[in-house]
């Protein structure tokens, strides 16, 4: 199976990213939430990868809790400008689909 022009696989999160992560995390205003929230999907994204003997779900979780973390200033500077946000955006139409 070859990859198709643009759809080129994104390289693989280095193997100290979730680390730097969660002390990411950790640094934030919302570890409280968040810490508790990442600790339960790296766990699930463990046991899905021992099934399936693959890292895919390990560098999903990464990818998604970085896009989290890069998009946080950005969602929290609209929230305290009072912007109406009943309309709402999926994050995958603003990120792209995530492999």
């Amino acid at each position: 199976m070859s990859a198709q022009p643009g759809q080129v696989p994104a390289p693989p999160p280095a193997p100290a990213a979730a680390a730097r992560l969660l002390a990411r995390i950790r640094a934030h205003g919302r570890a409280a939430q968040w810490e508790p929230a990442f600790e339960r999907d790296w766990g699930k994204a463990l046991d899905d990868s021992r099934v399936t003997y693959t890292l895919t779900p390990l560098h999903e979780v990464v990818r998604a809790w970085q896009a989290r973390l890069d998009t946080a200033p950005a969602v929290g500077a609209f929230i305290d400008a009072g912007l109406d946000d009943a309309d709402g955006v999926d994050l995958d139409q603003v990120l792209g689909a995530r492999p």
